[in-house]
């Protein structure tokens, strides 16, 4: 039985046994600390060179979806605020993004501070607010995901470390400026006031949301319509202005060149459920049914 047992612990991080239990070092190693610290996130320096980055949105509660999806993708946006996923599943979700270039972040469902803190110490390394409207809106979503003093980000980055496997001594040395604040233009107040809301310090990016635009002038499901593209014309200049990168969603490959030549840096391809869609309509093509 003793045999067995071992035999069936011979991938723990522990050996059983009469001896004191050690440590399978082909398996673990501690993070050791680094006197100059890498930087975690290199969509920032990306951005900054103007080069266009891709991405989607997970709303489907799949770690096997998002494996796949990151391996061709720059970023992953894990959707906390319209996908049926909850703390752990979003934990596992951002884990599997490891291995890939993929930079996993998090939408949450309001531009709340308590929101944005278990998706950041969990590993995610960027947080999308949702209908900023206001100046104070934003600064109120640039201060969440920075400690004091540039913020009022609780310390407890318990897991984030061990997805990216550092130290916490070096998680903290360089997460300030890794730590991504996206906000969400999506709302015909938004688009009145984009001036003042893109002069806000520590905005990182600025995308812009379609569908609740539309629909915040009572004309939902109706991107396509001339004072929704206006008002998105609008907030594209605001952005482009401010020199605050810009990101938005990309329907088709000639949608997404013509944003690229405009100034877009970030570029959604879909959602996981839409692309999936997409792919099996693909499959169907010149099938006689």
């Amino acid at each position: 039985m003793r045999g067995r047992a071992l035999d069936a612990c011979r991938f723990c991080l522990y050996d059983i046994g009469d001896r004191p239990a050690r440590p399978q070092h082909r398996l673990w190693r501690p993070a050791l600390s680094s006197p100059t610290p890498t930087p975690l996130n290199r969509l920032r320096q990306q951005w900054r060179e103007r080069r266009p980055t891709f991405g989607a949105i997970a709303t489907i509660p799949s770690i096997q979806t998002v494996q796949i999806m990151a391996q061709s993708l720059d970023w992953i946006i894990v959707d906390l605020e319209h996908g049926p996923i909850d703390l752990g599943t979003a934990h596992a979700m951002i884990v599997a993004t490891s291995g890939t270039a993929c930079v996993p972040m998090a939408r949450i469902a309001a531009n709340e501070p308590w929101l944005a803190k278990a998706p950041m110490d969990i590993g995610a390394l960027c947080i999308n607010f949702p209908m900023i409207c206001s100046r104070a809106e934003a600064e109120k979503a640039a201060r969440s995901v920075r400690y004091p003093p540039k913020g009022d980000r609780l310390w407890g980055p318990f897991h984030a470390p061990f997805r990216w496997g550092v130290s916490m001594a070096d998680y903290m040395a360089t997460v300030d400026d890794d730590m991504i604040c996206m906000i969400t233009i999506e709302h015909v107040e938004a688009v009145e006031r984009i001036d003042e809301i893109m002069a806000t310090p520590g905005i990182d990016i600025a995308v812009i949301g379609p569908g609740d635009l539309a629909t915040s002038i009572n004309k939902r499901g109706l991107v396509d319509d001339p004072e929704v593209v206006a008002l998105m014309q609008r907030a594209e200049e605001g952005i482009l202005k401010s020199g605050v990168p810009i990101g938005g969603v990309a329907r088709s490959a000639e949608q997404a060149n013509a944003m690229i030549e405009r100034g877009y840096v970030a570029l959604a391809l879909g959602f996981d459920w839409s692309l999936l869609q997409r792919g099996i309509a693909a499959s169907f093509a010149g099938i006689r049914r």
